[in-house]
């Protein structure tokens, strides 16, 4: 059985938008993310556990918002109290992450297949985020995270990288094909790369 991504029949590979008379490396690149596995790790409250005695991939968990912590293949979001979501390209990272959380002090869900990950990168992926994001993000940095809205969809904002900027951007499957509509819309005034 082959899993169906979330935008397989949505995305839309070639250039758009605004692209006339530009170097296309210039242009914004808008991808689906297909090759992670999303776990969420909640810690229950009874829990006597100190998180910070625990890593995965040696990878501390962070302790407050905006923080993430990260290797090559794997990153910690903070995503609430006692709440985080570790994203990884490593196949074992689920057997890892139950190696180290005990389940009596831990809840550990798979919810890779619940949602849908979009990346945008190039010089105006902040200007993108901005047209429908109540969030600074102009004060973003390199590994800041956060959960907000965009067009009145909850998305998580992962900031990757900075050469070029880069965020990865979850929403749940459901919202997916509106949330990529969303974003690909707010794209079209700077042109952009269906990668």
């Amino acid at each position: 059985m082959t899993a169906i991504s979330p935008l397989q029949s949505i995305h839309k590979k070639g250039i758009f938008g605004d692209h006339h008379e530009k170097n296309e490396s210039d242009l914004l690149n808008i991808s689906e993310i297909k090759d992670l596995t999303i776990v969420q790790v909640v810690q229950y409250k009874k829990s006597k556990v100190n998180i910070k005695s625990i890593q995965i991939e040696d990878l501390d968990f962070p302790l407050q918002n905006l923080k993430v912590t990260m290797n090559k293949e794997t990153r910690i979001i903070w995503t609430a109290p006692s709440t985080w979501l570790v994203i990884s390209k490593k196949d074992n990272i689920i057997k890892n992450i139950e190696k180290n959380c005990d389940s009596n002090d831990f809840a550990i869900t798979d919810i890779t297949h619940s949602r849908a990950v979009i990346q945008i990168k190039g010089n105006q992926a902040k200007e993108i985020l901005k047209k429908g994001c109540p969030l600074n993000i102009s004060e973003f940095e390199i590994n800041n995270s956060a959960s907000t809205i965009f067009h009145g969809i909850t998305i998580i904002i992962d900031f990757v990288d900075n050469s070029p900027d880069t965020f990865n951007l979850f929403t749940l499957r459901s919202f997916g094909e509106s949330f990529y509509h969303h974003i690909t819309d707010s794209a079209l005034e700077f042109g952009y790369v269906g990668v």
